[in-house]
């Protein structure tokens, strides 16, 4: 299967070189998508497999046509982001993805756009969803969990300090790379708030949402802090502490300012605690600590840890309302 795009540029600020073997692929990435016109629909990406699958549309394993590069090509239906006035949402998951340069979170190449659908070309994580992982495994050791809630602090590390509150944290929205490490990916609820404000908007899932979300009275970087100790929990039992139909009543109120990891040291007093003692955090930072996740791959084409999921049958209907011209 070929997909054609017009396509549009991610307009991203350019990083800093770096030097490093990952830093030049990452570079060698950029350039080659980056020649593809923007003009002409000559651009051609051929699907390997489909990685994933929901009601906004399918996350596809693709590969360039002239070489065995693979990447994540997130297709989200144009009509259903207007049915469910999510125009801004996607916009904002565009935009800190492009200014987004962390190990621990999915990286954006490029954007594009047809009458059908939105897509964004993302770096392929091939070792497949934490959550998938989690349902075979039941439960993680204790090593495992810390390991994978490290990675986790470290991209929330990145973004609270430039002022964005993730606020979908579920292990669902993470994903696993080719060498075990954890990725946070799915930004279509994050914000940048700045640091010391607030937010109002009522978004995120119900076991993993904070009280202060719930019960609108404005939320920050906490509520980042309560789904990561939703998060432990679940990794080290196979379920989350709290579950039923109403939100309201499954959630305990708790101040958010004593929260930890919301006070005035930030995400480093979670780093600090003590079961985090002895915790190699600059190996896990340069990715020198050996993941316990690491899973075997034949190569940038081997889906074999992702489910396999049936193809679309129906194809969407023309969305022309202009509303994604500078996406």
């Amino acid at each position: 299967m070929i997909l054609l795009f017009s396509s549009s540029l991610a307009k991203a600020p350019v990083p800093l070189a770096d030097a490093s073997p990952e830093g030049r692929e990452l570079q060698r990435l950029r350039e080659k998508v980056s020649h593809l016109s923007v003009s002409s629909p000559f651009q051609h990406l051929q699907v390997v497999a489909t990685l994933g699958m929901g009601g906004f549309g399918r996350v596809e394993l693709v590969k360039l046509k002239d070489e065995d590069t693979t990447f994540a090509l997130k297709c989200i239906k144009k009509k259903h982001i207007v049915d469910t006035r999510q125009q801004e949402h996607i916009y904002s998951e565009k935009n800190i993805l492009q200014q987004t340069h962390s190990r621990f979170i999915v990286r954006l190449f490029r954007t594009f756009r047809d009458a059908k659908y939105v897509y964004m070309l993302l770096e392929a994580c091939l070792g497949g969803e934490l959550w998938s992982t989690l349902r075979d495994m039941s439960f993680f050791e204790e090593s495992t969990a810390r390991f994978c809630i490290g990675c986790v602090l470290e991209a929330f590390d990145y973004l609270h300090g430039r002022g964005v509150v993730y606020r979908d944290l579920k292990p669902e929205n993470l994903l696993l790379d080719s060498q075990g490490y954890v990725k946070m990916a799915d930004f279509g609820f994050a914000k940048k708030i700045g640091l010391g404000k607030k937010t109002w908007t009522f978004c995120g899932t119900p076991e993993y949402v904070a009280p202060e979300v719930i019960m609108n009275k404005g939320h920050d970087f906490g509520a980042d802090c309560w789904s990561l100790g939703i998060l432990i929990f679940e990794l080290l039992t196979g379920s989350p502490p709290f579950s039923g139909s109403d939100p309201i009543k499954i959630t305990p109120w708790l101040n958010p300012a004593e929260r930890l990891g919301n006070k005035k040291n930030g995400i480093i007093e979670i780093k600090k605690h003590k079961w985090f003692q002895g915790f190699n955090w600059e190996g896990l930072r340069c990715q020198k600590l050996p993941s316990p996740l690491k899973r075997e791959l034949k190569g940038p084409l081997d889906h074999s840890h992702f489910d396999i999921f049936p193809p679309e049958l129906e194809e969407p209907p023309d969305e022309l309302s202009g509303w994604d011209n500078d996406f």
